[in-house]
């Protein structure tokens, strides 16, 4: 039994919505346990949703449908399907009752083109739609397929599914399984590394793991088909650790774990605290950390010292340094982290300073060179090079700048416990 999710409409072709419907329909899928291989958007179109249905039913056997359920002409969605099964559509007066009410309670009238969303497929069941005016429907046109429509609204659309959908499905023995996942992160190591190190896991039936990259993180997401959460849980912890071991210091979190919670965690549990001296990054870095609830138990602020003049008054660089060796370098970089965690008096500190680009490059300190410095409790410090390379644009960098200095970070704390 496999399900194919079918999203409708231009808007989302043309890119003026994000398409979060499908996201959170293969997230209600897995839950269920219930496979789907095949997700389409196509727009208000009679002819080319028609070609979609055609694909669809061939390897699907419950097709779900977002959108096109409107009042207007280009809701086409209901009208469609009924078209191409040759079923009529018939009105249904308990709809346009609903749809009546709902403009009273807001002291409106119900235009006539709301009795288009009335029009159902004859022999289809109603889903109905709690909050919005357009109903979907729950329907087998022939058997072994189940057809299901839903407004393009994500609100409207994931309580009809919660609440009807959902019940629906249980109730005709589908999602006797679910599919769990735990997805494990990475940084400081490429895509095809990790993946060379865990081949041997990339073929398992049950539990799977998959890899992705994407903004300088891998991650491996380990999923497992089982009759409850708990099974599952099972079936994917061996697998996880045996993962974790292989990857050593390069796995830092799981599922909604950041490289910055995770290094607030670290801090907090040493009873540490953390400034930051920063550059390029104009203040991302300081942003990741108080974006984490708790983050003045450890940390206590930094310096966006973007200019020089800013580095030698606030930070106490070196101008003879500055000169001889440029803001960009590893004893400046040194510097702006002494500097913040003397001026702050922190246990640790960590400073940016690189060229984001687009332009600013030289042939021997070219866009996306970055040094990040540290330093420690006892005095020690300690600069890291880094060569991002231009074609991540200026933004990419600055993100994986900040990231990167976290993560030196991290695996210095996780060395010293």
């Amino acid at each position: 039994m496999t399900a194919e999710i079918i999203c409708v409409g231009t808007e989302l072709l043309l890119g003026d919505i994000l398409n979060s419907n499908a996201q959170y329909l293969a997230q209600q899928l897995a839950q269920l346990g219930i496979p789907h291989y095949y997700q389409t958007v196509v727009g208000d179109n009679v002819e080319r949703l028609k070609q979609v249905i055609e694909i669809a039913i061939s390897r699907a056997q419950i097709l779900i449908f977002t959108g096109g359920l409107g009042p207007t002409p280009d809701d086409l969605t209901c009208e469609t399907i009924a078209d191409f099964f040759d079923v009529p559509l018939v009105e249904h007066p308990d709809i346009i009752k609903d749809i009546t009410q709902k403009y009273a309670l807001r002291g409106r009238v119900m235009s006539p083109s709301n009795r288009k969303q009335a029009l159902i497929p004859k022999g289809a069941g109603i889903l109905p739609n709690p909050t919005g005016t357009a109903p979907g429907i729950i329907w087998q046109p022939r058997p072994g397929l189940t057809i299901f429509t839903f407004p393009g609204v994500p609100s409207e659309m994931h309580r009809m599914w919660e609440e009807t959908a959902v019940p629906y499905l249980k109730g005709k023995g589908w999602g006797k399984e679910i599919i769990h996942s735990r997805m494990l992160k990475f940084w400081g190591i490429a895509e095809s590394a990790l993946a060379e190190k865990v081949a041997t896991y990339l073929n398992m039936p049950n539990p799977t793991v998959a890899p992705y990259a994407g903004k300088g993180e891998v991650k491996l997401r380990v999923s497992a088909k089982a009759a409850s959460v708990a099974e599952a849980q099972e079936l994917i912890a061996p697998v996880e650790k045996q993962l974790k071991e292989i990857a050593g210091l390069d796995y830092y979190g799981a599922d909604d774990d950041t490289l910055a919670s995770v290094v607030g965690e670290l801090l907090r549990a040493s009873g540490a605290t953390l400034s930051v001296a920063e550059s390029c990054t104009g203040g991302g870095l300081g942003q990741m950390l108080t974006e984490n609830l708790g983050s003045s138990d450890y940390f206590w602020g930094g310096v966006i010292s973007y200019d020089n003049s800013v580095k030698v008054g606030l930070l106490g660089v070196n101008p003879d340094d500055l000169a001889k060796f440029g803001a960009v370098s590893s004893i400046v970089a040194e510097q702006m982290a002494v500097g913040v965690r003397s001026r702050l008096s922190t246990t640790w500190a960590l400073s940016i300073t690189g060229i984001a680009g687009p332009s600013g490059g030289t042939e021997t300190k070219p866009v996306g060179l970055v040094y990040i410095g540290l330093a420690g409790p006892n005095g020690e410090v300690e600069s890291f090079e880094y060569r991002f390379g231009a074609m991540r644009g200026r933004s990419l960098i600055r993100h994986v700048s900040a990231c990167t200095a976290l993560d030196n970070l991290r695996r210095k704390l996780r060395r010293v416990r």
